[in-house]
């Protein structure tokens, strides 16, 4: 009881906007596989070569954790810098999501989980994204003119207000009547079972891992809402983390805030592990790969791929894939796993919109 209530605790506080750069700090540093912390060597590090500090521990992380530093080596910034990283790493442990010997514990974690899920909401509401799918002609609600009369018990927000007005002025009414509601249909396609399959190889570090993660967080929220099971995998040159489709949106938040990234890009495996997390009857069962390479693990990585895609469409998967900045050669091998895979491929240059991509990728179920 004592830890729910702390967990809690700490989710109000992030709510209210406390811990906001603590959040920051962790999660960036979890972005670039760094999970311990050591005062004197992160300072070293940032005077002796500030250009590889940067991509050691990320423009991020150094901005949350020592400001914006032109020269670091003029001594009275040097003198700041020291005690600036001791301070915030002080803080981190005083408020205990850091040991006592720096590294990231369990609060840590939880508050990176709970960062992530926080800006993400904020950003879903800002982009209209909450409160309804998106509307695709063929979402989950079905065609756009697949329209009936409203009844005692139907959901308001499924009214088609250009159908309603219309009959309204048909009928000459001054004012749309209840018996003017028209309601989109839902067609009734049984639970959908989701796997966000997130490529952790080592070129994914930094913001892109963490606006990918945001993404993921963005297709569990929704889809649980909806009533239906999201599951996770993490896959770098192996299989990282597994989470079977599930209802329980904290499992996924804490598994995805923890992911880092590592080495080689294995879609293969990936894709046949996918195929062990899916129920064997029949529902909806659709996995969405999130990379931004080749696949570079195996004898014959390419093949390997097409063949795990194969067997993944035999027994009644489809498989998106979210390709980002693939250069020709991956981008003609995602074509492939599309086309096999009975899936889409949306091939992007930024993530700017990654969530409204992944998203739009479920409703269209």
């Amino acid at each position: 009881m004592k830890k729910q209530t702390e967990e809690d605790k700490l989710m109000n506080s992030v709510v209210k906007g406390e811990y906001t750069k603590e959040g920051k700090i962790i999660r960036n540093a979890i972005n670039q596989g760094i999970f311990s912390f050591n005062p004197d060597i992160l300072f070293q590090n940032i005077v002796d070569d500030y250009a590889m500090a940067k991509q050691i521990y990320g423009e991020s992380l150094l901005r949350e954790l020592i400001g914006e530093v032109d020269n670091p080596n003029i001594p009275e910034i040097k003198r700041r810098l020291k005690k600036t990283i001791r301070e915030n790493l002080e803080k981190l442990k005083k408020e205990e999501f850091l040991s006592n010997d720096f590294e990231i514990n369990e609060k840590g974690l939880k508050l990176a989980a709970l960062s992530l899920y926080t800006e993400e909401l904020d950003n879903l509401v800002s982009k209209g994204l909450i409160g309804e799918r998106i509307n695709k002609t063929h979402s989950h609600y079905g065609e756009t003119e697949n329209i009936r009369n409203f009844k005692q018990g139907d959901r308001y927000r499924d009214i088609s207000l250009k159908k309603s007005i219309k009959t309204s002025i048909r009928r000459n009414h001054k004012t749309a009547e209840k018996s003017d509601l028209k309601i989109f249909k839902r067609e009734s396609k049984g639970q959908i079972y989701l796997v966000y399959a997130l490529d952790a190889s080592g070129s994914m570090k930094g913001n892109k891992i963490d606006i990918c993660k945001k993404a993921g967080i963005a297709l569990a929220y929704k889809a649980i809402n909806e009533k239906d099971r999201v599951g996770l995998l993490v896959f770098g040159s192996d299989i990282e983390d597994i989470v079977y489709p599930t209802h329980d949106f904290m499992l996924l938040l804490n598994s995805i805030a923890k992911v880092r990234a590592k080495k080689e890009t294995n879609i293969s495996k990936t894709i046949l592990k996918a195929i062990d997390l899916f129920p064997s009857e029949n529902v909806t069962k659709h996995l969405i790969l999130v990379t931004d390479a080749m696949p570079t693990f195996g004898l014959n990585p390419e093949k390997e791929t097409l063949d795990a895609v194969s067997m993944a469409t035999a027994v009644g998967i489809t498989i998106s894939l979210i390709g980002i900045n693939l250069e020709n050669e991956a981008k003609n091998l995602a074509d492939q796993i599309v086309a096999i895979g009975r899936g889409k491929l949306y091939a992007v240059k930024t993530l700017e919109n990654l969530d409204t991509i992944i998203l739009e990728d479920y409703s269209s179920l």
